[in-house]
């Protein structure tokens, strides 16, 4: 299978995206090790009657390691798309890392946003969560350059999937590549994930928290139930947080990349929600 909308892939100040459908814009952004297609599934159900917008952040997918490795060079370079396409009335969604990254680019341009939707995804105080912390001490002792390897073989790839997918082998193949060959199968790719990797604090988002607790943007917290990431507990965390988020929407069972596996429950969600 080849990107399902490659003739959709443009660039906007060097970041690559997709651009798909018409009607009321929603922007997505995705996590570490994923890229856009994170979101195709979405896009698929979503681009008949809304404009679609998925971002390959720095490092992942078509976009090449530029910017600073962190929280704040990522946003940097969703504002980069945003002001370059003039996008305004925004529904804006995100997932894992790059949901942590849309907290940013919203406190950042809050005029822009129509709406907010997180799903499972990284806060201040869980940034990295416990489970993906053994990722960044690999990263700080040099070890990422052993995955090249991985991108090259996407069945063995699978099983550093297999914690936020409940089927990682239904996940197409091409799909594990593109997630990998970037961030693993170059020298430069793997120098920007480390350096995103070790940049990772607990406390690195405190210092947004004032704007998202002033917040009153309608904001829909979409939480898989399953995840080993990002447990419940910090879905009521962003709730009792964002004044515009008044409950949790839970997808029962789901794991972290739910938004591609489940892409339908979470598209009757943001439904709702938009509704």
């Amino acid at each position: 299978m080849a990107d399902e909308f490659a003739a959709y892939r443009a660039t906007a100040g060097g970041i690559s995206y997709t651009d798909v459908g018409q009607g009321p814009v929603t922007l997505f952004v995705h996590g570490v090790f994923t890229n856009g297609r994170l979101w195709r599934n979405c896009v698929r159900l979503l681009s008949g009657h809304r404009r679609c917008v998925s971002v390959d952040l720095p490092g992942h997918g078509h976009t090449p390691p530029v910017g600073e490795a962190s929280v704040w060079g990522l946003a940097d370079a969703v504002g980069t798309v945003l002001r370059e396409l003039d996008l305004r009335e925004v529904h804006l969604v995100g997932n894992d890392t790059g949901g942590a990254v849309a907290q940013v680019a919203l406190t950042r341009e809050p005029e822009r946003f129509a709406s907010f939707a997180l799903t499972n995804c990284d806060t201040e105080g869980n940034f990295p969560p416990p489970a993906f912390r053994p990722a960044v001490w690999a990263a700080k002792a040099g070890l990422l350059r052993a995955g090249a390897a991985l991108a090259r073989r996407p069945r063995l790839a699978k099983q550093l999937y297999r914690t936020g997918y409940q089927d990682v082998a239904a996940v197409p193949d091409d799909v594990i590549t593109d997630y990998l060959a970037p961030t693993l199968g170059s020298r430069e790719g793997v120098r920007f994930m480390t350096a995103l990797l070790a940049s990772m604090a607990p406390d690195q988002l405190a210092p947004i928290r004032p704007r998202l607790a002033a917040c009153e943007l309608p904001t829909a917290i979409v939480w898989g139930t399953g995840d080993l990431f990002f447990r419940r507990s910090w879905a009521d965390w962003l709730v009792d947080l964002i004044p515009g988020a008044t409950e949790v929407v839970e997808v029962p069972g789901a794991r972290l990349f739910f938004p591609d596996e489940r892409a339908a429950e979470l598209v009757d969600a943001l439904a709702a929600h938009w509704g």
